[in-house]
């Protein structure tokens, strides 16, 4: 494993423990085990990846491997105790999980981005960190030659883990994503935590069918056999294209990352469009065969510019389908985390999570979720209403260009030009309006909203994801007499910065190929690197992309302080094996910088290394 002097692990302390029955584990408690310790937030959707990519290892390797789930939260809703005890459940995490609310784990363990994941050994010391998603290859032969090292030691202890499941809660529907409105004048709400669809009555709460079995799985077939994986955005397609394409609505299969389409009449589930398998490729702007493409959580679904418009959360891009051709591909976005406006192909989003048309269908309403942001397409250009960045939020109304929000995942188009804001970490629902440039707060107190239906009669419904229900906003909110203004808490994420020197200074990417693996470069250079800065004065040189994993860059003196954003990836496939597999690993950084003379001119990032 190398000849690097060994890390003991730092203790695993934190406010709480969940999933273990009460009970404060420590690292003498995992002794002869290999655990994996998986920082992440639950925002986050690389860490929401990277849950599912865990999942067959805890099943394969469960009387060997623990899976300790820390979680360093990035918004300031997310360190609230009873929201991760709900995150826990709605994303299914059958592991122990740490609540580290001041994120002292993510420093002890030099964590510098969501998700980082370090592996310990059966001894106590940890033997790799890597961060991103897509190392569920390289962790799998990596477990392997663990448990060869230590059965041989002696140090190996074999048995059940310490994960004990919370009580199975009991109510109609559990953590509702998004609804649509049917034409027989029913609601359809992806249950998002039961993996299945339930058509309720116009009063929002009683049910009248449900599709799919509730299990988790990506089986086809009728309704009560169908099965999804944390379904999310539904859409009704227009009834012209539903009679040529066969169905009726479309649903955003997010976890199987595919799409799903619905026969109403009979609620038979049918795979539109997705292989199942996670995109991890390069950007391109052609058309594909719609069942042959890799999506990437899909979050919701909007009918715009004559196709579907699909919310790409995974990968921070919107794309497109055509249901009658048969073809998807590429519709804003670069994959860049982050918030820059522009010409679509240009532009660039974080986990956009909820779309909305206007009334008169020329703009589309976007919650950008990572980015606290509203954005919106109109003529070919995305532009910004609300929001400041990645590392801004908060709960202030007034003139938009001073206002914030809070990890928004759903949007609704009003008749009037205006949007209402399914303000999820901030439990709102907020108002924009174009005319004013104002924001206003329509109504709080509500747990994690996470979409909006203007019903046909003019009544708002919102989709109150924590609650576990659908809620019906009061008449008069939406008059203005029913908004009001809140001055609420402005917060910054304040991850430590890196203190840099001004002038050279290098950017090195750490990548070691996982056991087993090589660089491959069957199409193309084995490795990429994009590297921009917030502000961009920041950077005098070093900006943009190339295909070495170091980069000589220049920052500007002048500039006291700002963001490095960089993004990573490294292709690798199987060595010396007939069939070989390939891999694609990847990961943004937001790196906070503090530009101070005399401090280091070299930064690390670890993509994937071993002895750590």
């Amino acid at each position: 494993m190398g000849t690097t002097a060994r890390v003991r692990a730092p203790e695993l302390r934190g406010r709480q423990w969940l999933n273990t029955g009460g009970r404060n584990l420590t690292l003498q408690d995992l002794r002869g085990k290999i655990v994996i310790a998986d920082f992440w937030t639950f925002c986050c959707i690389n860490c929401l990846h990277v849950l599912d990519e865990l999942r067959p290892l805890e099943e394969k390797y469960g009387d060997v491997l623990v899976v300790i789930g820390v979680h360093s939260p990035k918004f300031e809703h997310e360190k609230d105790p009873d929201a991760l005890a709900a995150a826990v459940e709605r994303y299914g995490v059958h592991h122990p999980v740490l609540d580290d609310p001041e994120m002292d784990m993510w420093q002890q363990y030099a964590a510098r981005a969501w998700p980082t994941l370090s592996v310990i050994d059966p001894e106590g010391y940890v033997v790799a960190t890597m961060a991103g998603e897509g190392h569920a290859e390289g962790l799998a032969r990596l477990i392997d030659e663990l448990i060869a090292t230590h059965e041989a030691k002696g140090t190996l202890h074999r048995g059940d883990g310490p994960y004990v499941p919370p009580p199975a809660p009991e109510t109609a529907l559990r953590f509702p994503g998004k609804a649509a409105q049917l034409p027989n004048g029913n609601l359809l709400v992806s249950d998002s935590a039961r993996h299945s669809l339930v058509e309720v009555a116009p009063d929002g709460e009683t049910p009248v069918r449900r599709i799919g079995s509730g299990e988790r799985g990506r089986a086809d077939g009728p309704a009560a056999a169908a099965t999804f994986s944390e379904p999310q955005g539904v859409c009704l397609l227009p009834t012209h294209v539903a009679e040529v394409a066969g169905y009726d609505l479309v649903v955003a299969d997010t976890v199987n990352h595919l799409l799903r389409g619905v026969r109403l009449e009979s609620g038979e589930v049918v795979t539109v469009a997705g292989s199942g398998r996670q995109w991890r490729a390069e950007v391109d702007d052609h058309a594909h065969d719609a069942l042959a493409v890799d999506l990437s959580s899909p979050w919701d679904l909007a009918w715009y510019d004559d196709k579907l418009i699909i919310a790409m959360a995974g990968i921070h891009q919107l794309w497109w389908f055509d249901p009658i051709k048969r073809t998807a591909g590429m519709y804003a976005g670069t994959t860049v985390e982050a918030l820059r406006d522009g010409p679509l192909a240009e532009a660039w989003m974080a986990q956009p999570s909820g779309l909305s048309v206007s009334a008169d269908g020329t703009r589309l309403w976007i919650a950008d979720s990572e980015t606290s942001a509203v954005r919106y397409i109109e003529n070919g250009v995305l532009g910004t209403a609300v929001g400041q960045g990645l590392f801004d939020f908060g709960h202030v109304d007034g003139p938009a260009e001073s206002a914030l929000l809070q990890h928004p995942l759903g949007v609704c188009a009003l008749p009037d030009g205006s949007v209402l804001i399914a303000d999820t970490y901030n439990g709102a629902v907020r108002r924009f309006d174009p005319d004013s440039n104002q924001v206003s707060t329509v109504a709080d107190g509500l747990a994690e909203p996470s979409d909006l239906v203007l019903t046909p009669a003019g009544e708002v419904l919102v989709v109150e994801s924590a609650a576990h229900r659908l809620t019906r906003l009061a008449p008069g909110a939406l008059s203005a007499a029913g908004a009001s203004t809140v001055d609420g808490p402005r917060h910054r994420t304040e991850r430590k910065p890196t203190d840099v020197s001004a002038g050279e200074v290098t950017l090195d990417i750490v990548f070691t190929p996982a056991p087993g693996q090589k660089l491959d470069e069957t199409y193309g250079p084995s490795t990429r690197l994009v590297v921009s800065a917030s502000p961009p004065e920041l950077l005098v040189e070093g900006a943009g992309t190339g295909t070495e994993l170091s980069r000589r860059l220049v920052l500007n003196g002048e500039v006291t302080a700002g963001v490095l954003q960089v993004t990573a990836q490294a292709a690798t496939c199987d060595a010396d094996v007939e069939h070989a597999a390939c891999h694609l690993t990847r990961q943004d950084w937001g790196v906070p910088v503090r530009v101070v003379d005399g401090a280091v001119t070299r930064i690390p990032l670890v993509l994937r290394g071993l002895d750590a």
